[in-house]
């Protein structure tokens, strides 16, 4: 907090229409997974089966174009695995395995304070790819080959700040998102259908990290 106040004390260089920002984060994809609603059960799942997906920690890129002083565009680019296991009332099963998602996101941002500390928020769409997908080794057992998940189109809302490194461009950068956000799971035994559930994703996603401006 110190560090802060001292960099605002002595901003560097605002920002300008037509900079770009490149920031390079450490990110915490944080997801819910809960059932939703049960579209299809052929297979009796024990009653109040609920779910939910794991964490994961991955590396994300963020580039940001300012058309003005205070607002800027910003797209994201990472992938993140994660698994869906069982919880209350299948407890202990894994249902999907080494999911793989794309987060395809845009941001539109708005920047309090342009040069020092510049928090900012932002609001944007998503479409969440999922480039691979399998069955958990419990929906295996119990005879499903094969699964799949919806790519989906959701919004998500954002929060952060810059704080400028002195006047070469470098910086640091908290950021932190919402998605609202599901998809739908559906498992396959010899090619019939045999479980469609709706889930909610809604991560939260965390990020800090090191950016530069020019």
């Amino acid at each position: 907090m110190a560090t802060a106040l001292m960099l605002a004390a002595n901003p560097a260089a605002a920002q300008e229409a037509g900079d770009i920002q490149v920031r390079v984060f450490a990110t915490g994809v944080l997801p819910d997974g809960e059932i939703d609603e049960v579209n299809l059960d052929l297979v009796g799942l024990p009653a109040n089966t609920q779910t939910e997906a794991s964490d994961n920690v991955v590396p994300t890129v963020a580039i940001e174009y300012f058309v003005s002083p205070e607002f800027s565009i910003e797209t994201i680019c990472c992938l993140t695995q994660h698994d869906v296991d069982g919880v209350d009332g299948a407890a202990g099963t894994e249902l999907v395995s080494d999911a793989l998602l794309l987060p395809a996101t845009f941001t539109a941002k708005y920047h309090f304070n342009a040069g020092g500390v510049s928090p900012y928020v932002g609001a944007g769409v998503s479409y969440f790819i999922w480039l691979d997908d399998e069955p958990g080794a419990t929906a295996v057992a119990l005879g499903a080959d094969d699964f799949n998940l919806s790519d989906e189109v959701g919004f998500v809302l954002q929060a952060g700040f810059d704080v400028p490194l002195g006047d070469d461009g470098f910086g640091f950068s908290v950021d932190a998102k919402r998605y609202f956000i599901g998809t739908t799971a559906r498992w396959y035994a010899n090619g019939v259908k045999v479980i469609e559930t709706e889930h909610n994703l809604d991560p939260w996603v965390v990020s800090a990290g090191v950016s530069y401006r020019f």
